[in-house]
């Protein structure tokens, strides 16, 4: 028993820092979005090691946007904005850059699927305005 317990919450914790580096990737490029990656961190270390869901949830950049999701399931307003222009930048080099009648395909899938990305966002509360 306690050797399976064992091997699931090492499955938790690496399956958390798997996240956590797609996260941490995804601040440089705008493709990776950084706070899913975080937040699902957050969620996987919960399951697997209470040390690492504590230490992520008081860390100083990422701790304040996964106390906020697991308190409220909301995002900041900030974020919002920040995520509106990251994705408009992110979007604007392929339809710059790319012209070719092949590729209309795929920039109609990005679009429909940055859309509903962008859409779950939006629809996110807000969460208390007194958490800064």
């Amino acid at each position: 028993m306690i050797v399976k317990a064992s091997a699931r919450n090492f499955l938790w914790t690496g399956l958390g820092f798997i996240s956590l580096a797609l996260g941490v990737l995804g601040i440089p490029l705008p493709v990776l979005p950084t706070t899913p990656f975080v937040i699902l961190a957050a969620y996987f270390f919960s399951k697997g090691s209470p040390r690492f869901h504590h230490w992520i949830c008081h860390h100083k950049y990422f701790g304040p946007m996964v106390l906020r999701w697991e308190k409220h399931g909301s995002i900041s307003p900030r974020a919002k904005v920040l995520a509106t222009a990251l994705i408009l930048v992110a979007m604007s080099g392929p339809f710059y850059f790319f012209s070719d009648k092949i590729l209309d395909v795929v920039k109609i899938i990005t679009l429909i699927l940055v859309g509903v990305g962008w859409l779950f966002i939006m629809t996110r509360p807000n969460g208390p305005q007194d958490d800064r």
